[in-house]
């Protein structure tokens, strides 16, 4: 792998950087040697994960090597022990600061982003660099426990403490192992993702939940999801020490609203009830054992015992903190309008001590509430709602969550945290009615209307202030959408001295921005809250859009400002035939509310842009929405954006007016901090929520689309002046509509043409796809002919598991794939287990090479028919699995059990099957490595380079090294011998080399021609091996002729 030196530190990378990774790697370390926090920006497919983690571990390796120097110069006492190389350079990584005389005073990396799934992608990127360093990922009970009973548990609470009470009562055999298995080098010294950790601690039967937390004491590296660092009560329950560690937040767009809501709550008469209710369970319980003991004792019989170590009165004390709170809600006045009251955040402290609840008695308030909800998790049979008591008892967290330092009063912390903080309490107006209780105890109110009681930070830098006060060394911000940076620095409210918003690794022929403030009517395009449902407004962006999906191939992407803004123009639109003329070209999809029916809007998009008859789909989402900030649209998937509108935050929601006062109030207070000031906040939401849109369609180096600004209010400079800095240069505004029209339409013709596309057989599969996707007659779009990269988003996949994947592809020259979208009738055929995918089918063939006859030709119709559907088994695979079952294909079995794959198979056709596997087995930056590797090998010849490449890209998981050797097809004939030998050392399998083929072409044919035979150049016999595998009569549309045209013809 490449070395390249930054900053005196010398990365080891997993191929040549482009500019913009080293201008990042190198702000990585200026942050990681000066002790400094940074906020770095770079934009989707720059690979900026990559860049981390090299820059980071080659960082924390040099830092290792000034620990190594510094005791070797003590033993030489000043003595050189190498004469050319002074031990001063060995690892200057500490400069500035003092080395430490342990290696175990090595910071500590703490690697977060926003979900476990992202987490899995970023353990799946270390895989692939040469640093092995020693790895934890943390993950709730709910991810990791494999205890069947823990696992039944209704709710998550409950699973955590029937699990804390088997791990008292050492009755979980699982958790019993974890000390006597964490040793194991397969557990220790692998590097696991959450995946992992559950199937190894299956295989060892060890706990991978306390397991996790035993790999933490160790590691040098720590995953976790960044709620877990911010959020005060999760950092505790893992027990993070943060000191000296370097924290990295990627995706990091979201850590501001994360910051505010893991310190905020709100408190409903429901949960209130709940909470009392559960109390009631467990004092009527108690009652009856006190009773049975006093009758017990009439006749010295032996006492009972209900499992709760807690007397009654303890317990009904409890009850009457909470009646006395909620009758302290119930007090407070309301105004007649429904705004609900707002006061300082100190006023939370006075209303909790009318309950009793103080910094002095929140501990054993605490703890009892936790004896109670062991108590109730702990009883078989019976399910006690506990959400109300463990809502509360987190709420007790948040405002006590500063202790007061010893031997001062408790209104230091009090006047320290209040200051970020509004008490708002308003009537409840949610569904969740108030239940109502028939108990002696009930108070008075019940009856009335509950009032809520909010409190809200309204500060971000209070959480990061907590991170500093921990003592962490530094502090790294990552996204790809983080502009404007100086408006997020202000609102962290700690110090960035670093600061980098690089450019994408596109050209600039694969961006087209245009602003366009006027529709094809003229009508002006603006959703300002006056003019968003006007007629002109509505029919000018019907207009607009029926006329985009005319010149956009393939996706299209409309982000609404808000749901009633997309409810009320889909309406319109319905009414005056905008939506039917839409849908005449490209079908509408619409981004549902309920995330229950997310999934099959999407599965039913992805269809519709993979079938071979349909122009391409139309998909309508919000801003801020799921599909705006978890999915990337890669490829055919998004080739436009269109932004409708500024999507700015709700102006009368309460805790949006209140945020914009809190932020005027701290600017004219001043105190030495920048503040944003209430209206800047309030335009950066809408920016930023615009930016994250755009950015989910240009996701790679090959990728390419437009992005439409249609609302008038762009052409403003300042508004412009918030759009991320890679789109920026690209930005163009249009008065005249048919001027946009005309240069899209140029834009995306070059593109089309300078993207390098690889033309394949028209696929016209009848029946090919679902009948309410697909409709019409044989023919093919253009455009599906083409060969295109097809693979769905990534977070899609993670988020929505049971979504129907319809990719199907063959590559060639390793950039893109094209689709066949066949629906596969599954018949059970045979008993026999068959190669399931192209891994499979690939590793079949090698397999069987050694020592097989041949078998009887096949005509060669039967053999291309047999052969084209190779290419569908992995897929299938993959939607089988993302369906949640274990399907299994059953193929007609016409196999010898050790085939060998033909030598004689034509050369063009196996290599597009190799790199149709590679291109589904690698990620995309993976797969974009493989083909910068194979071109730079077929430039340079530098058969060394190519051979470190293709290793460290196929030997980290074994079921990879078929596809090494396979690689054998593409050596030059000079390196075959060695090649082969490679092979055999790394995976105990060679490439059946033969001495024959270390010759040239020309060569082989002047011996052929020695020999009296006549040279073919390129014989189309399909190998018994691969092509009997499947049998396309049964499973591809009754084996169509269509699949084999171009494909049986013999030369010779």
């Amino acid at each position: 792998m490449p070395k390249i030196t930054l900053n005196g530190i010398t990365v080891d990378f997993p191929f040549e950087p482009y500019r913009c990774q080293e201008e990042y790697m190198t702000k990585v370390l200026e942050c990681l040697q000066k002790q400094v926090n940074g906020i770095l920006e770079s934009p989707t497919g720059t690979g900026k994960t990559l860049c981390l983690l090299c820059a980071t571990l080659a960082w924390r390796e040099h830092f290792k090597n000034a620990i190594s120097a510094q005791k070797i110069a003590q033993r030489m006492n000043g003595v050189e022990l190498f004469p050319d190389r002074p031990m001063s350079s060995w690892g200057d990584a500490a400069k500035g600061s003092e080395i430490p005389a342990y290696y175990t005073d090595v910071p500590k990396i703490i690697y977060a982003s926003r979900t476990h799934s992202q987490l899995t992608q970023v353990i799946s990127e270390l895989k692939s660099t040469v640093y092995r360093p020693k790895v934890c990922v943390l993950g709730s009970r709910e991810q990791l426990c494999i205890d069947p009973e823990v696992k039944r548990q209704e709710s998550n609470h409950m699973q955590i403490h029937m699990c804390r009470m088997k791990v008292v009562a050492r009755t979980c055999h699982f958790y019993n192992n974890v000390e006597e298995k964490s040793t194991e080098k397969e557990l220790t010294n692998s590097i696991l993702d959450i995946e992992d950790l559950v199937k190894n601690g299956n295989k060892h039967r060890v706990c991978p939940y306390y397991l996790s937390r035993n790999l933490k004491q160790q590691a040098d590296i720590i995953f976790m999801p960044y709620n877990y660092l911010l959020d005060l009560k999760s950092r505790r329950a893992h027990n993070l020490d943060l000191k000296g560690t370097v924290i990295i937040l990627d995706e990091a767009h979201n850590v501001e609203k994360l910051c505010e809501e893991s310190s905020s709550f709100d408190l409903t008469p429901y949960d209130l009830a709940s909470a009392m209710d559960a109390i009631n369970v467990v004092l009527e319980e108690q009652a009856k054992v006190v009773q049975q003991n006093e009758i017990h004792a009439e006749f010295n019989m032996e006492f009972a015992s209900s499992g709760l170590s807690m007397e009654l009165e303890d317990i009904a004390k409890i009850k009457r903190i909470l009646l006395q709170l909620e009758n302290a809600i119930d007090a407070v006045q309301l105004p007649a309008n429904e705004n609900g009251v707002t006061k300082e955040g100190s006023y939370i402290f006075d209303l909790f001590a009318e309950a009793q609840i103080t910094f002095q008695t929140k501990s054993s308030l605490l703890e009892s509430m936790e004896q109670i909800e062991q108590f109730l998790s702990g009883r078989t049979g019976i399910f006690t709602n506990t959400a109300g008591l463990h809502k509360l008892s987190d709420i007790i967290q948040i405002v006590f969550s500063i202790d007061p330092p010893e031997g001062t009063s408790s209104s230091m912390p009090v006047q320290s945290i209040s200051k970020y903080y509004k008490v708002h309490i308003h009537w409840d107006t949610s569904n969740q009615k108030k239940k109502q209780r028939t108990d002696l105890w009930s108070s008075s109110v019940t009856k009335r209307e509950g009032k809520v009681l909010s409190y809200w930070c309204f500060s971000p830098g209070y959480s990061m202030h907590e991170l500093v006060r921990q003592g962490v060394r530094t502090i790294i911000l990552t996204s790809g959408t983080l502009s404007p940076l100086s408006s997020f620095t202000m609102e962290m409210q700690i110090p960035f001295p670093v600061c980098l918003e690089n450019p994408h690794v596109i050209d600039k022929h694969q961006i087209w921005v245009g602003i366009i403030p006027k529709g094809p009517d003229g009508g002006l395009l603006c959703s300002t809250y006056e003019k968003r449902f006007s007629v002109e407004c509505l029919s000018s962006l019907g207009k607009t859009i029926g006329n985009l999906v005319r010149i956009i191939p393939h996706g299209l992407l409309v982000f609404f400002p808000s749901y009633p803004v997309m409810d009320k123009s889909l309406e319109y639109w319905r009414e005056h035939d905008f939506a039917k003329r839409i849908e005449e070209v490209k079908p509408m999809f619409v981004e549902p509310r309920n995330k229950g029916t997310f999934t099959e809007v999407m599965g039913a998009y992805y269809d519709k842009i993979v079938c071979p008859k349909s122009n391409g789909a139309t998909f309508l989402a919000v801003c801020r929405g799921k599909a705006s900030e978890g999915l990337d649209f890669a490829d055919m998937n998004g080739r436009g954006v269109v932004i409708t509108g500024l999507p700015f935050p709700p102006r009368m929601e309460p805790r949006v007016v209140l945020k914009m006062q809190f932020l005027d109030e701290m600017k004219r207070q001043g105190s030495g901090v920048q503040y944003l000031s209430g209206r800047e906040w309030y335009r950066q939401q809408a920016s930023r929520a615009v930016n994250q849109a755009i950015g989910r369609v240009i996701r790679h180096r090959q990728d390419y689309g437009a992005i439409f600004l249609c609302d008038n209010r762009f052409t403003n400079n300042d508004v412009r002046a918030q759009l991320p800095s890679w789109v920026r240069p690209y930005v163009k505004v249009y008065d005249n509509f048919g001027h946009a029209v005309r240069e899209v339409s140029q834009f995306f013709r070059i593109a089309q043409k300078i993207v390098v596309f690889v033309q394949m057989p028209p696929p016209q599969t009848r029946n090919s796809c679902p009948s309410t996707i697909c409709e019409g007659g044989l023919t093919t779009s253009p455009s599906s002919r083409q060969l295109l990269s097809l693979t769905k988003a990534k977070n899609l996949d993670d988020h929505v598991p049971s979504l129907k994947r319809k990719r199907m592809g063959l590559l060639a020259n390793g950039d893109s794939a094209t689709s066949l979208c066949v629906e596969y009738e599954q018949e059970l055929i045979s008993s026999r287990r068959q190669p399931i995918g192209l891994l499979d089918a690939l590793e079949h063939n090698e397999k069987s090479s050694e020592g097989a006859e041949e078998e009887d030709s096949l005509p060669g119709e039967e053999k291309a028919k047999r052969l084209s559907t190779l290419s569908l088994q992995y897929e299938k695979r993959l939607t089988d699995e993302q369906k949640g079952g274990r399907k299994k294909i059953k193929i007609v079995n016409n196999l010898q059990a050790d085939k060998v794959a033909d030598p004689a198979e034509p050369k063009k056709t196996r290599a597009t099957l190799f790199i149709a596997t590679v291109k589904q087995a690698l990620s995309q930056l993976h797969y974009d490595l493989f083909s910068k590797a194979l071109q730079q090998y077929k430039r340079t010849d530098d058969f060394k380079a190519m051979l470190s490449q293709m290793s460290s890209l196929f030997m980290e998981d074994q079921k990879k090294h078929i596809l090494l050797r396979e690689f054998y097809q593409f050596v030059r004939p000079q390196h075959k011998k060695q090649f082969d030998e490679a092979c055999r050392s790394l995976t105990g399998v060679g490439c059946v080399y033969k001495p024959e083929h270390s010759l040239l072409r020309e060569e082989r044919e002047m011996l052929a021609k020695k020999a009296g035979e006549k040279p073919c150049p390129q014989k189309t016999v399909f190998s018994e091996g691969s092509s009997s595998q499947l049998n396309s009569q049964l499973h591809l549309n009754k084996g169509g002729s269509h699949l084999t045209s171009g494909l049986n013809r013999t030369d010779c």
